[in-house]
């Protein structure tokens, strides 16, 4: 996946929207304003900042080279992803509705419980 196809991928997950809080070089994508990814540029090759479980991030380090523990993030909960094409898209799809999923589990329970009614637990933890 490249930048324009991951862009519209984080855009897909229900109630999600895009800010820019780091400034104009940097979009960070949120859900019921907690983030879930960051998308950016570092020398002209995308990458972004992905929640993931603990165990789960060091298992993506030691599979994909272009998985690195998160940049400026907190590096147990977060990987940064290299979108240099060597990932699969099905995997990032895969990483970015984890960590999507994660953040929604984390919201407040009204928040949490409107998501769930409005896009059926299905959509919200693939």
């Amino acid at each position: 996946m490249d930048f324009e196809q991951c862009h519209k991928y984080l855009l897909q997950r229900p109630a999600a929207f895009k800010d820019y809080p780091f400034g104009p070089d940097v979009a960070v994508y949120k859900v019921h304003k907690k983030m879930f990814a960051t998308l950016g540029h570092n020398k002209d090759i995308a990458n972004m900042n992905l929640k993931c479980d603990p165990e789960e991030a060091m298992a993506l380090r030691d599979i994909f080279e272009a998985v690195i523990p998160g940049y400026h993030m907190n590096k147990a909960h977060w990987n940064t992803v290299i979108l240099d094409g060597s990932i699969p898209r099905g995997e990032i799809e895969r990483m970015i509705d984890n960590s999507y999923a994660l953040v929604v589990k984390s919201l407040k329970k009204a928040e949490r419980m409107a998501l769930e009614i409005k896009y059926g637990p299905e959509t919200l933890y693939p």
